[in-house]
């Protein structure tokens, strides 16, 4: 007999569902993802890293949890993180009974090993028009029995890139180039001996499994630390969570970078930081970017791309200096979700290119950004 659990929100509204995975009560801000499959890339993405996640597909935990394999130092093969992100799960509906090949344990079992608090049976659906309209609000998932959460708890601290960085310099050799032709045909080849330093506010590890398949050599380093004495041809700044103008060590690093000339590239969080390193001005959106069907217009054609993007912030177009230039454009409101220079090497998007539904078939901002190193 499952337990029941309320889901409530800062502005007094209720929902009533049925706990699952951790029993203990958890606060954080209420966000939500409208991915139809991928609750393990969801679960384990640092940019939720201590938010209430909803799932707006009506099913999880069908097909279970595979084992955490590591493909290289600290870099998960199935996941995109080390462990799970958020502070608790909302769902419509779990499925105990799990069926996958891969799978070694329910979603369950992994959500207790990892103190994931979880609340299935309300309606996802009403939950997430009132976020998309409302706006972002913080929330508390309440097991019945657990003591009800006071103040100070609802005003849980939110992540910052420190939280969720890694903890020192990580090298990564490039893979062989027989290996990259191989996975990814002859546009590779000229990534081989180049060096790209990867500022982690929170990566995900397919950004740098995209990395490895460039031929790439990864200089992995912590949100915080001074890179500009390292050797390197270029910089890939990640995504990740938190409020990107009170990132201004970063800043100032990539304003000197880009003062010496070499290529830069910003994902999600990063992309706000090198628009703030250009003299962008950033602010919250008004309804955030949080869905795996973003659609955005690639500027100068018709062209338009599905983009997954999980983004609070946006840059002010009027901000947006004359040597630069907006290069895709959401089409829901209009926000310039990537940027490039007019001459330089330096880019930026709010999503990440390699994962875009339709952009396969195009040269992507990252690829211009490893052509160019």
């Amino acid at each position: 007999m499952r337990k029941k659990a309320t889901l409530r929100l800062e502005n007094g509204m209720e929902f009533q569902g049925y706990s699952f995975g951790c029993d203990r009560q958890c606060c954080g801000d209420v966000v939500f993802n409208t991915s139809m499959v991928g609750y393990l890339e969801q679960l384990t993405d640092p940019a939720y890293c201590g938010q209430i996640l909803c799932l707006t597909y009506p099913l999880v935990g069908n097909y279970g949890v595979p084992s955490e394999v590591l493909e290289a130092e600290e870099v998960s093969k199935n996941f995109e993180s080390l462990r799970i992100q958020p502070r608790g799960l909302v769902a419509f509906d779990y499925c105990e009974d799990y069926s996958n090949w891969e799978a070694v344990k329910s979603l369950e079992l992994w959500m207790i090993e990892q103190g994931l608090t979880g609340i299935y049976g309300i309606d996802t659906r009403e939950l997430t028009k009132l976020l998309r309209d409302k706006g972002q609000m913080s929330g508390c998932i309440v097991p019945e029995g657990s003591e009800a959460a006071g103040d100070s708890e609802k005003k849980a601290t939110k992540a910052t890139p420190a939280d969720v960085t890694c903890a020192s310099v990580i090298r990564y050799g490039a893979r062989p180039a027989e290996e990259v032709l191989n996975a990814n045909g002859s546009k590779a080849a000229v990534a081989q001996g180049k060096k790209v330093v990867l500022v982690d506010c929170g990566v995900k590890h397919s950004v740098i499994r995209s990395l490895f398949a460039s031929g790439v050599e990864v200089i992995r380093v912590p949100y915080g630390y001074d890179f500009t004495a390292l050797e390197y041809d270029g910089v890939f700044v990640s995504d990740g969570p938190g409020n990107p103008a009170e990132c201004t060590h970063t800043i100032e690093m990539l304003k000197k970078v880009m003062g010496e000339g070499r290529p830069v590239f910003g994902s999600g969080l990063g992309y706000m930081l090198v628009a703030l390193a250009a003299g962008c001005k950033v602010q919250p959106l008004k309804r955030p970017h949080r869905s795996a069907n973003q659609p955005v217009r690639k500027e100068g054609s018709n062209r338009a791309f599905i983009t997954a993007q999980n983004a609070a912030y946006t840059v002010a177009q009027d901000s947006v200096p004359a040597d630069w230039e907006v290069c895709f454009t959401n089409l829901n409101d209009g926000a310039a979700d990537a940027m490039r220079h007019k001459s330089m090497p330096f880019f930026g998007a709010q999503f990440n290119p390699e994962v875009c539904v339709g952009l396969d078939e195009n040269v992507t901002m990252t690829d211009e950004f490893i052509t160019r190193l």
